[in-house]
């Protein structure tokens, strides 16, 4: 079984390298790995990391943006250069841990799911208590989300998204910025794909440490989940082809 991990990354020059590392000595450790960073215009030394790691270990891809795009673009980037059975998104920051690996794409290697999202949530795992705003605000989107693609997810916004490999790379993404989120909710719900979730440990920072997703991304979601519900355009690359609405 082969996993692709793709690791968007802006300015995380403290936590790049030991959450590369994480990446590739996290279990299941029969899995092979592809890990694949997207430098996405970083300022502060995270893009000579990236270079770095992709030279200290061949399972390492490094890409590159010139300017910041946004975490939907990064991942749009990664995309084609996955050849996984299994694609899992994982952010540089450390706030996910990829420990948790096991656990997300157990459903998948069961053949019960297509996706699996982690949810911060559910279960008894740790969860650092910060930004009780922020919960509101994820709870919010999260049940606007599931009204608008009739899923039960408790964490739309979750980093941790897991996906058969064949069905992500399938997937035509649009957004550049946070909107990745809503947007691959919709497009999952709407392609009938198997969603499940489970509990996943979460190491939250403060914006002092270097968090980055404010309000402005929270209104943006509001009008990307319309969007895609209202007017989806093309799922998956067939459609794109075909030209279809």
């Amino acid at each position: 079984m082969r996993m692709s991990i793709i690791m968007p990354c802006y300015n995380e020059q403290p936590t790049l390298r030991r959450a590369a590392e994480r990446v590739l000595a996290a279990p299941p450790h029969d899995a092979e790995k592809q890990l694949v960073i997207v430098d996405d215009g970083s300022t502060d030394g995270s893009a000579d990391i990236a270079r770095s790691l992709a030279k200290e270990h061949p399972e390492i891809t490094a890409l590159f943006h010139s300017n910041n795009a946004g975490k939907g673009a990064a991942i749009r980037t990664a995309q084609p250069e996955t050849d996984g059975d299994i694609v899992l998104i994982q952010d540089a920051d450390l706030e996910y841990d990829p420990a948790s690996y096991p656990a997300l794409i157990k459903p998948i290697l069961d053949d019960h799911a297509d996706v699996v999202y982690g949810s911060r949530f559910v279960g008894g795992g740790p969860h650092r208590a910060l930004f009780y705003r922020h919960s509101l605000g994820n709870r919010f989107l999260t049940a606007l989300s599931d009204f608008t693609t009739d899923l039960f997810l408790t964490d739309m916004e979750t980093c941790y998204k897991v996906f058969r490999g064949d069905a992500f790379r399938s997937i035509v993404i649009n957004s550049d910025g946070f909107g990745f989120e809503p947007e691959i909710t919709a497009k999952v719900a709407r392609l009938g794909l198997r969603v499940y979730e489970v509990p996943v440990e979460y190491y939250g920072r403060t914006y002092a440490d270097g968090k980055k997703i404010t309000w402005l991304d929270g209104v943006g979601a509001v009008f990307t989940i319309l969007r895609y519900w209202l007017f989806p355009g093309p799922l998956a690359r067939d459609d794109e082809e075909r030209g279809e609405d």
